[in-house]
């Protein structure tokens, strides 16, 4: 019997692309809004591949224009939300319409005391006096350890382990950058300015931030900056970022802090609310 082993198989995979939404088609002011964007973050979006989303927009778009102004910023365009006359001039520049409608959402959970999640430690029960046991509860007790072991074994088979945590010993400095795939990152020292932190987790800072921090870096919406000393030139969660060119009020300016995504949109919070 001849056993024929293909040279390919389809799998299901899980994609993330950034998305670009288009509020107009005029080409010059996308290109110099997307410039713009670029200078601000940095590396962050380099390399990352990028949907186009046209659905708002009922003008013409100059597809080889901004397939080129995005690719000469390191950003492979895979694909197209469009409709009508956008949809099929994308895709004679060979882009593909994309269904975002499912994407999966995750939440995180409201922050919880620790009174409130906090459960009482068990008080020291006294130890028995010890019986001799008899041969046949021996023999049990054997039996019952293998089979609880074998169980153990099978569960920690099945379940996958958490990526490791990436800690880092700062000081990190300007021109420096560091990325946590999948993983969560914590920094023991100072991020200076013009330095890059970078998660697909959470960032747990434990010093000043004073660079760029981007956590969720592949999509996830929930995860969270966390700084002892807020004072950042850019933080970003999930692609949305915000640049901070101004001082920031006085119970965040390098006060602890914690950023979070709400809505599409970045909150930052003093760390004892």
């Amino acid at each position: 019997m001849t056993t024929e082993t293909s040279a390919l198989d389809f799998k299901s995979a899980t994609l993330y692309a950034i998305r670009v939404v288009l509020q107009h088609a005029d080409t010059a002011d996308l290109i110099r809004a997307l410039e713009k964007r670029m200078a601000d973050a940095g590396a962050f979006f380099e390399n990352e591949p990028v949907v186009i989303d046209a659905s708002r927009v009922e003008e013409l778009v100059d597809w080889p224009a901004l397939i080129k102004a995005l690719r000469d910023h390191r950003l492979p365009v895979i694909g197209v939300v469009a409709q009508g006359d956008n949809l099929a001039a994308a895709q004679a520049c060979g882009l593909t319409l994309v269904d975002l409608s499912a994407s999966p959402a995750r939440n995180a959970t409201d922050a919880k005391t620790a009174a409130a999640v906090a459960e009482p430690v068990s008080s020291v029960v006294p130890t028995p006096i010890a019986k001799k046991p008899t041969p046949t509860q021996i023999k049990t007790a054997a039996s019952k350890a293998q089979s609880e072991a074998a169980q153990a074994e099978a569960q920690h088979a099945e379940t996958p382990l958490a990526a490791p945590t990436m800690v880092v010993r700062g000081p990190l400095r300007s021109g420096q950058r560091v990325y946590a795939r999948n993983s969560d990152l914590i920094v023991m020292g100072v991020v200076s300015q013009g330095a890059e932190v970078i998660a697909d987790g959470n960032i747990h800072i434990y010093g000043p931030l004073r660079g760029k921090a981007m956590a969720g870096a592949h999509g996830d919406a929930a995860a969270r900056i966390f700084t002892t000393g807020l004072d950042a030139e850019l933080v970003a969660i999930a692609g949305v970022y915000r640049v901070i060119d101004a001082k920031l009020p006085t119970d965040l300016h390098q006060k602890p802090a914690m950023i979070s995504l709400d809505k599409d949109a970045l909150r930052m919070a003093p760390l004892d609310q």
